[in-house]
């Protein structure tokens, strides 16, 4: 099978699971799952949980856990989104060229539809009976691995040390790296993590995915500050230039364009160098990391 048809039977795959779950429903907290539902359901690259899906697969295991491991990191990107584009944070009119959850319910069922998912993320991941094949204590790993990536030493972590860098000067590329390999390359590394759990692998193939997809998340980083300077915006779905205007030091900023171009190439050319080692079972997730270098959105 082609990279594009892989990827496409993934992203499916992710999608037909996310919208058995978000389901319809009547109920007088209805307004809460209408807009949860909006948002996830908004499209996206589905990247976190086709990164579980991969990595399974190139370790040899199933994916049916993989999947609901991914997926429930889906929900916990999702949330973070939705805050992330509230007007006490990016303050976001557009996300994936659709109007952001406050602006489509209001601040406060966006509020809360972020706190519906990442709460219901772990009541999704705990329901034992819907594993096909991993046993109770790996399921708890894949758990504690996805709540510390979430929390106040992953994501949550990195957008405080975000947040406390805005308008500030000479801020070191180590400070940089230190907050995006929080901010987004927690969820993206422990996506990786949960793939690996899932296909039972030994801790020193679960070592070497985590180092493959941390490198993975920082040129993911690096370009998505590329593409803010120099994106398409009807491309993105949402306005270019945000970073400048709220006075954000990114790795253009740090080092031009061409050096984080430089960056990008170098620190996705070691990913993909972390994988040789298994061969053409690799090849669908090395190419997935030269297509992300490659994105336009």
């Amino acid at each position: 099978m082609s990279f594009e048809n892989q990827l496409k039977a993934y992203i499916e795959k992710v999608n037909c699971e996310l919208e058995k779950n978000f389901s319809e429903r009547n109920c007088l907290q209805k307004s809460v799952y209408d807009a949860m539902s909006y948002s996830i359901m908004a499209g996206g690259k589905r990247l976190r949980p086709v990164i579980s899906l991969a990595v399974c697969d190139m370790l040899g295991g199933e994916t049916e856990d993989a999947l609901r491991f991914g997926s429930a990191i889906e929900y916990i990107h999702t949330y973070s989104l939705i805050h992330d584009d509230l007007p006490c944070m990016d303050d976001d009119d557009l996300r994936r060229g659709m109007p952001t959850c406050h602006k489509k319910f209001g601040e406060a069922n966006a509020l809360l539809a972020g706190d519906g998912l990442l709460t219901g993320a772990f009541e999704y991941l705990s329901d034992m009976e819907k594993y096909k094949s991993v046993d109770p204590v790996t399921v708890i790993r894949a758990i504690s691995a996805i709540a510390k990536a979430a929390g106040c030493d992953g994501m949550i972590g990195g957008q405080v040390v975000d947040l406390e860098c805005e308008e500030k000067e000479n801020v070191s590329e180590e400070t940089l790296n230190y907050l995006h390999y929080r901010k987004t390359g927690a969820l993206i590394r422990v996506a990786a993590t949960v793939g690996a759990l899932a296909a039972g692998a030994s801790d020193a193939d679960i070592r070497t995915v985590e180092l493959f997809a941390e490198k993975l998340g920082l040129a993911f980083q690096i370009q998505d500050d590329i593409l803010d300077c120099i994106g398409d915006e009807s491309v993105l779905g949402k306005p270019i230039g945000s970073d400048a205007e709220n006075g954000k030091t990114t790795y253009v900023t740090l080092m031009g364009l061409e050096g984080a171009r430089e960056k990008s190439d170098a620190v996705t050319a070691e990913a993909v160098g972390l994988l040789e080692k298994y061969g053409e079972k690799a090849d669908f997730v090395k190419k997935l990391a030269l297509y992300l270098l490659d994105r336009k959105s």
